[in-house]
């Protein structure tokens, strides 16, 4: 049985939650989840939630410290809705229970992580993404107008006339079904999982961007994935984040001679942007033929175990004291900068269908995303977009063209997830060059062709509609850092390595083929 509803938010994380709230009020709501409804991006951030609130801070100060960090392509206006809408989300978080850390005079209790000039991030220890989970989960389920499907798996958007009516989704029968709505929100996070090494949750495979691109949706600055430098890298045990705050709090990054070696790559030492730590900590590697690590070795065990404690559990059970033992870190992917493009109310090229969060691309991190930015992007935009599918539907509008891409005919067999990652990983990683990406677009253009359904959609079987999201959304960045000729921010060349701000101060942005 086929479902009708005033709104469909695809995804469950923080734009998600916090936008079906916004749009409560103006009909019946409906969330699609493809697993757990508290399994996304959000829940796995640690380190915080940035906003100006301190004595020392101000917006146009975080507005500064965003732009510096983009690299050259933030879109100031997006940034500028950024900062000041999320001093009021984030006050409105501590107003509904946040359990934020704070001082003993009762003030939220502020850190500090890489780029940013002062103390500027909330946190709830080392689980603020759990926390605002928490809160907006609780008052979700609590409100009769939203409903929310679990084990939904979208699987297409559905699409007339150039405008979208809702979503086609396979439940945990796996039998197809469709959701029809008069305004449908992409939430669905990011695309971590196209890479062989990533901080994010399996649940992170790009589903929302290969479906928009699908649909005919325009997608922009793909070439721009954040590789997260200080990732706990033990064999046998899994990778886990750990969270620039600890390098905020005064951790060091050390070679294996126990040397803190960042100034010799960065002025900022240990607190540059994470494009630059990674790269250097690569850098490093390779001079010492050895692994780097992370120490808080000098700081107060106690202060360090109780301010981290989720990742002292983790490094404990991996046999490490966190407070003691030098750490080994590598980078790992992260998160997406670009995304489904949007304006700054979350319209995509596709009349009535919007979107928000990790998944959205408004230009407000521009070629690198300023830490703890990204939950405050899915709360303050979550927020917009709601307000924007209340009104009469349009499409967003940009004065760059999109490049067209046609889909090849299917030829060859179809591709598995790990080979679409390691591929990736491989190929289009942190450090790049021509040929790798040449090689990379022709294969995985290969891998989409043969992936898809004779309608065009994701296939039905979890592991082969999983696969072919992966090979989309891999392609498209792979097409993207192709054609990039230059470095920027997280995107970086050897045969490119310089910023051109007179050909490459731009977007790229790719829309398919009719």
């Amino acid at each position: 049985m086929n479902a009708h509803g005033d709104f469909l938010i695809i995804g469950s994380g923080v734009a998600g939650l916090r936008a079906a709230l916004a749009l409560a009020d103006a009909g019946t709501v409906t969330i699609l989840t493809k697993a757990e409804p508290t399994e996304s991006n959000t829940g796995y951030a640690q380190g915080g939630i940035a906003a100006a609130l301190g004595p020392d801070d101000s917006t146009d100060l975080h507005l500064q410290d965003t732009v510096a960090a983009g690299d050259g392509l933030c879109d100031p206006d997006a940034v500028r809705v950024l900062v000041e809408d999320g001093v009021r989300g984030v006050r409105e978080l501590l107003e509904w229970g946040a359990a934020f850390a704070r001082e003993a005079d009762g003030r939220p209790s502020l850190a500090r992580e890489g780029a940013h000039s002062v103390r500027r991030v909330l946190h709830a220890h080392d689980a603020t993404g759990r926390e605002i989970g928490r809160v907006l989960w609780e008052r979700v389920v609590r409100d009769r107008r939203i409903r929310v499907l679990d084990d939904a798996r979208a699987s297409s958007l559905l699409v007339e006339r150039g405008a979208c009516r809702g979503a086609a989704y396979v439940d945990r029968a796996g039998v197809i079904r469709e959701i029809e709505a008069g305004a449908t929100l992409l939430a669905t996070g990011g695309a971590g999982q196209v890479y062989r090494e990533t901080t994010n949750p399996a649940v992170a495979t790009g589903d929302g961007v290969a479906m928009a691109f699908l649909a005919g949706a325009r997608v922009a600055d793909l070439e721009f994935v954040q590789f997260h430098p200080t990732v706990l890298s033990v064999e046998g045990a899994p990778r886990f984040l750990l969270t620039e705050a600890l390098r905020g709090e005064g951790a060091r990054l050390i070679n294996r001679d126990h040397e803190a070696f960042m100034a010799r790559y960065e002025t900022a030492g240990d607190l540059a942007s994470r494009d630059r730590v990674a790269r250097a900590m690569v850098r490093e590697a390779e001079r010492t033929g050895s692994p780097v690590y992370l120490s808080l070795a000098h700081l107060d065990a106690a202060f360090v175990r109780s301010r981290f404690p989720t990742i002292a559990q983790v490094c404990g059970e991996a046999g490490l004291d966190l407070a003691a033992d030098p750490i080994p870190v590598s980078p790992a992917a992260h998160y997406m900068m670009g995304g489904v493009a949007t304006d700054l109310d979350g319209r995509t090229s596709v009349r009535g269908l919007f979107a928000a969060g990790e998944v959205a691309c408004t230009g407000v991190h521009g070629a690198n995303r300023l830490a703890s930015n990204s939950l405050l992007e899915g709360l303050v935009f979550g927020v917009r977009a709601a307000h924007a599918m209340t009104r009469p539907a349009q499409t967003a509008v940009w004065a760059e063209t999109a490049e067209v891409v046609p889909i090849a005919p299917p030829e060859g067999p179809a591709p598995s997830s790990a080979a679409v990652r390691d591929l990736m990983w491989r190929q289009a990683g942190l450090v790049r060059d021509r040929v790798g990406l040449a090689g990379a677009v022709q294969q995985l253009q290969a891998w989409v062709a043969v992936s898809l359904r004779p309608d065009g959609g994701l296939p039905v079987p979890t592991g082969d509609r999983e696969a072919a999201s992966l090979a989309i959304v891999g392609w498209l960045i792979a097409r993207a850092a192709l054609r990039r000729e230059e470095s920027r921010g997280a995107h970086f060349r050897t045969d490119r390595p310089e910023r051109d701000d007179i050909h490459w101060r731009r977007h790229v942005a790719d829309v398919r083929a009719d």
